[in-house]
């Protein structure tokens, strides 16, 4: 890989990877496109480079996301010895570097079974996080010493940048599970109060006495609450109320 090669400087990667977090529908897509993103630039005429985001957990380890299906076939290889520069990457928050596999002694049985596979050197980057999780950025090549130094530091600077952006995706995607909770919670609400006053009207009630019929009938039908209102709504031809709510 050419050490002057444009394509690995960091050029706005801040900018970039914090569009990245806005244009994403989740966190998943968003590695999806931190994967394809240090692909493409970490990639050379003649030496393309694969790259996989490795996730781990107390209990468990796997691939997030991945710039191609052979990327995540070859993260697979790790995971079924346990062992690689990746892995390591992640587990130890340093960087692991393959020039050439053919000569590497470092990682066992590992090392022959991913250059039957074609791949001749690899990079395992980390990728810290908060929390009890590991994730590292896992780049394969099937040339011969296809990180140098410049690519080396490339990788280790978007793994620091993805790292900030990362946890905002997670912060956002908090946000709207939270807002979504919300609306969910402040439309069943509406629901249930509509139903509790349509019983008081017909059975000259109490509040209190209205939604204990209305309990009654969610224990006895094996229904949640805001689902008998909703069917006690609808029993008299009415439609349920939708709630409008802006977060």
């Amino acid at each position: 890989m050419s050490e002057e090669k444009s394509t690995i400087e960091n050029v706005s990667l801040p900018g970039m990877l914090q569009d990245m977090v806005l244009e994403s529908s989740d966190v998943e897509g968003f590695l999806k496109g931190l994967a394809k993103l240090a692909a493409d630039r970490l990639s050379s005429p003649g030496s393309e480079v694969l790259c996989g985001v490795t996730l781990l957990r107390p209990r468990a380890k796997g691939t997030m996301a991945t710039s191609s299906e052979h990327a995540r076939k070859m993260d697979e290889v790790q995971y079924a010895f346990n062992d690689g520069p990746c892995l390591r990457a992640a587990r130890e928050g340093k960087t692991y570097t393959v020039a050439d596999f053919r000569t590497e002694t470092r990682f066992g049985r590992y090392t022959e079974a991913i250059a039957d596979h074609g791949i001749l050197s690899a990079l395992g980057v980390p990728i810290p996080l908060d929390g009890d999780a590991d994730a590292g950025l896992d780049l394969y090549a099937e040339t011969a010493h296809a990180f140098g130094p410049a690519g080396i530091a490339a990788a280790e600077e978007l793994a620091r940048e993805a790292s900030k952006s990362l946890r905002m995706a997670v912060r956002l995607a908090q946000l709207t599970e939270t807002g979504n909770n919300l609306r969910a919670a402040i439309s069943s609400r509406t629901t249930i109060d509509i139903a509790a006053g349509i019983i008081m009207g017909q059975n000259r009630c109490s509040h209190d006495t209205a939604m204990t019929i209305l309990k009654a009938a969610s224990n006895g039908r094996n229904r949640k609450l805001h689902q008998v209102a909703a069917a006690a709504i609808e029993s008299l031809g009415q439609e349920v109320p939708q709630t409008h709510f802006d977060g």
